[in-house]
């Protein structure tokens, strides 16, 4: 490709947005080993006596009880140990959270990021309640993933023109998602409408959430296999979302991932995991050569398609071609 060529489809971010993204994603990456690991160590443990015994009590977050046998060598080590881990866990924690909003300050300035700030929002949300694993990204919005880690932005705007997020349900945890939602006592909906509470289910789609300005969010799924039931709501709660069948999403579900972090135009930072650009351009040069779907987004498939393909072979020329 010319530079002149590469220069029509990708405009490079500046060297210091550059090493400023870089710099933000290490912070950003150090933040989530350590709330991993300040997770680890929540509740916390005491010694209680009964009778004329003391006994190692550990406590978690919702207040439960569990006696961790009678002081003794054992349980005194068990206990320094946990209190020790848990002032440094939760101290690296705080010290890099603060790291974090400074990044978020800088990466403002520097005009770091381009993703939209409600796209952001949800995904640190998903984050927070414990459910990333559950979705992926898949559609249009997985092109800032793929520019972020470029250090480009793509040349079209057209490109990424969409107003709404697909996220991909994986059906084959279900039993696990659900369960631990009866554990949250909440639903998908409400878990959404804490980013805005103007997201309400549309009463023609229960797929799809859609927000005081008309952003939508819906929940897609693989077409229903084995045991799969079919409708499907993702949680026992009577107003939330249903995730709808798509057509061969199962590639998707099956196929390599990709994960990195997107910054927002405001500076905030979220993990995005998404489906590799291999898969994205094979996927989405199927849809534009179904003769059913509407001609507006054939067209933007196969743009799409295009500019991801070319994307890869000038700056992920590492990866497996064969996918």
């Amino acid at each position: 490709m010319t530079n002149a060529l590469k220069n029509l489809l990708f405009r490079e971010i500046s060297d210091e947005a550059r090493r400023r993204y870089l710099d933000a994603r290490a912070t950003f990456e150090a933040w989530e080993d350590a709330r991993s690991k300040a997770a680890e160590v929540r509740g916390g443990m005491f010694w209680k006596r009964q009778g004329t015994t003391e006994y190692l009590i550990r406590t978690s977050t919702r207040k439960a009880q569990k006696s961790l046998g009678p002081r003794c060598d054992d349980t005194i080590r068990m206990y320094e140990s946990f209190t020790a881990r848990k002032t440094e866990f939760e101290q690296r924690f705080t010290d890099l959270t603060a790291r974090l909003i400074h990044q978020q300050k800088l990466n403002r300035v520097m005009q770091v990021g381009r993703a939209p700030r409600l796209l952001v929002e949800i995904l640190n949300q998903i984050e927070h309640s414990g459910l990333s694993e559950h979705f992926i990204v898949v559609g249009t919005h997985a092109l800032y993933a793929y520019e972020a880690t470029a250090g480009v932005r793509f040349g079209e705007f057209d490109a990424l023109a969409t107003n709404d997020i697909d996220l991909l349900w994986d059906t084959r945890k279900r039993i696990g998602f659900i369960e631990k939602m009866g554990y949250m006592g909440t639903s998908m909906l409400n878990i959404i409408k804490k980013v805005d509470p103007s997201f309400a289910l549309r009463q023609d789609q229960k797929h799809t959430a859609v927000n005081s300005k008309g952003f939508e969010v819906d929940i897609i799924r693989r077409e229903a296999k084995d045991d799969d039931p079919q409708p499907l709501r993702l949680s026992d709660e009577e107003d939330d979302s249903y995730a709808v069948q798509a057509w061969k999403a199962g590639i998707l579900l099956d196929g390599s991932r990709f994960s990195t972090m997107i910054v927002a135009t405001s500076g905030h930072m979220a993990r995005m995991n998404t489906v590799s650009p291999l898969l994205f351009v094979k996927f989405k040069k199927w849809m534009a050569e179904q003769a059913d779907r509407e001609p507006i987004r054939r067209r933007r498939d196969a743009l799409q398609s295009k500019r991801v393909e070319e994307l890869v072979s000038e700056y992920f020329p590492h990866l497996d071609e064969t996918f």
